[in-house]
């Protein structure tokens, strides 16, 4: 189910001079729904986790939400560097509904998108959807304290160059996209309220997305398999 991003209440307008009553800041604090307080607590709470993870070999920053995919998002992007070069890349979306979306199972859903260059016999194996899904599920298994309906695929990318790149050197990469509901201890989302925040605990779900981002740029948190070793270029 896809939303366009809910319309704000108009304040009370009239003939010059004349006023329902209401004062004018009465009226503009109405204007904020009590979904919009749940999602700026919300987003609150995962940059309080964002700055928690930053004395990791992350770079984060602030990019574009997608608008159509619920009435409240916002989006972060981190890369991972080793020496001079960025080897992996990641975006994670949080979206808000307050009436819900079929498949949800709850009223927040969290977007991931990973993305990282590996060697082309890594590219090959056939088992690397199964490692690269491992690296997000044992994350969120050994981070958060629940989450719901998780969905994803696991892609290999060749980068080929022609013309004036023609005798550039191939790129084989890995990339991963999924979503999964946040919920509480023994799965119970409760009213998706401020108060179900503190159960949800998002911090603990950027810092699961980190886990499966340094696992796919090679370094290997508790609880994840890498694909190749730390350092190997």
């Amino acid at each position: 189910m896809v939303r366009d991003a809910a319309a704000g209440t108009p304040a009370a307008t009239g003939i010059a001079g004349e006023t329902d009553g209401t004062p004018a800041a009465a009226q503009a604090a109405a204007v904020d729904s009590p979904a919009e307080a749940t999602f700026a607590a919300a987003v609150a709470a995962l940059m309080a986790g964002r700055d928690a993870q930053r004395r990791r070999d992350l770079l984060f920053e602030d990019v574009p939400a997608p608008k159509r995919l619920a009435p409240h998002a916002t989006a972060m992007a981190a890369t991972v560097r080793r020496g001079e070069a960025d080897v992996a890349w990641g975006r994670l979306v949080l979206l808000y509904d307050p009436d819900g979306q079929q498949g949800w199972d709850g009223y927040f859903r969290l977007v991931a998108y990973v993305r990282a260059d590996v060697e082309p016999e890594m590219a090959a194996d056939p088992l690397l959807g199964q490692v690269g899904w491992s690296w997000l599920s044992e994350a969120l298994d050994a981070r958060v304290p629940g989450y719901a309906a998780p969905s994803g695929t696991v892609t290999r990318v060749i980068t080929e160059g022609f013309g004036a790149k023609q005798d550039e050197v191939p790129l084989t990469g890995f990339e991963l996209r999924a979503s999964w509901s946040p919920t509480g201890p023994g799965h119970d989302h409760g009213s998706g309220g401020t108060s179900d925040l503190d159960a949800l605990d998002l911090p603990a779900h950027i810092a699961a997305w980190c886990d499966c981002l340094s696992a796919a740029a090679g370094l290997e948190p508790p609880g994840t398999r890498a694909l190749r070793q730390p350092g190997h270029g």
